[in-house]
């Protein structure tokens, strides 16, 4: 039995390839690898259109939390004058410029 398990050892390593075998395995990688950069660069394209839909629902969010709470003061009296009014129109005008 001692004899069986090391033939098992030996057949589950890797096989030894000849300069010639080993070449040919790399430009068989190669080549695989080539085919699909196409793929992958369309790929790239379209999760960095989903990072970009993604940023700007997240700021289309914070926008309008910004606005509720900005209407929120302002029922509470907030001078329309004031720091705060004009940092929440500066923050309206920045939103739609972006979305345009």
């Amino acid at each position: 039995m001692a004899t069986s398990a090391k033939q098992n050892q030996v057949e589950d390593k890797e096989p030894i390839l000849s300069k010639e075998e080993l070449s040919a395995r790399r430009e068989e990688i190669t080549a695989f690898y080539k085919d699909n950069i196409p793929h992958l660069e369309v790929q790239a394209e379209y999760e960095i259109l989903l990072a970009t839909i993604e940023k700007s629902r997240a700021e289309r969010m914070q926008a309008s939390m910004f606005m509720a709470q900005q209407y929120a003061d302002q029922k509470d009296g907030v001078d329309v004058n004031s720091e705060e009014a004009k940092a929440f129109k500066q923050a309206m005008d920045e939103a739609a410029a972006k979305i345009d």
